[in-house]
């Protein structure tokens, strides 16, 4: 079962890089998409509001994988050029996690206390000054956590890119057990599976140091993070 592991390790790495690329172009594209849209659909202005939800709701009402193969082989025929494999998913992935991050945005800067905003214009802010300077770096401690769980997901997707041949992880593996070796799948998979638990934790760690920046910022601090072994200790406590 452990035969050619080296082998498997060194190939499957090869696609590393790519999903690497296709994962960070991603999360830039999605938190700047979140930002704009969560934002454009609180405006006071209805066609703003409008055009904001219209993008949501196309992009996280359908298929994923249709809108990958739609902006790989559909998009191109429009408009008379061929776009890069790579591209084409960082694009796909970035719109359509936007799309989800877009919500994230809205709802965590709507659950910002009502007292926030009367003291703004207490202190007769601006709506601009109020926004940034009082309301979202306050929201912004709420959105991390899901945020995090969104570009988790977003790493995750990144395995779409096979099919229109980005020569990423999952594809390099599936290269490896077309090339004779489908009897070591088992093997070839769950490396597939470490190499994106490692790169999910890197983002969750990532993640956890902006809350407690985006938290000190505010003069806050994120909840404690218990261990399992404490919250054992708390159920026992509670059930004597």
């Amino acid at each position: 079962m452990f035969d050619n592991v080296g082998f498997f390790i060194d190939t499957i790495a090869q696609g590393l890089l790519l999903t690497i690329e296709a994962t960070v172009g991603g999360i830039v594209i999605a938190a700047a998409l979140s930002f704009v849209a969560g934002l454009a659909m609180l405006s006071k202005a209805w066609p703003v509001r409008a055009l904001a939800r219209v993008y949501v709701e196309i992009w996280r009402g359908t298929s994923e994988v249709v809108q990958l193969l739609w902006i790989y082989f559909v998009l191109p025929v429009l408009i008379g050029y061929q776009i890069v494999p790579l591209f084409a998913g960082i694009i796909v992935l970035g719109l359509n996690h936007g799309a989800y991050g877009a919500e994230i945005v809205r709802g965590a800067i709507q659950a910002v206390p009502r007292a926030q905003y009367e003291g703004c214009i207490a202190l007769n802010f601006t709506p601009t000054q109020r926004m940034w300077r009082v309301i979202l770096p306050q929201a912004l401690v709420e959105m991390v956590p899901p945020f995090n769980n969104l570009f988790i997901q977003l790493l995750k997707s990144s395995a779409l890119l096979t099919m229109i041949t980005v020569h990423e992880m999952t594809y390099q593996a599936r290269e490896v057990l077309i090339n004779n070796h489908i009897s070591q799948a088992a093997t070839i998979w769950t490396i597939v599976l470490l190499f994106y638990l490692v790169l999910a934790m890197a983002i969750t760690f990532g993640m956890r140091v902006l809350e407690r920046r985006a938290a000190d910022l505010v003069g806050r601090q994120p909840p404690p993070r218990r261990t399992l072994l404490s919250r054992m200790r708390t159920e026992a406590g509670a059930s004597r």
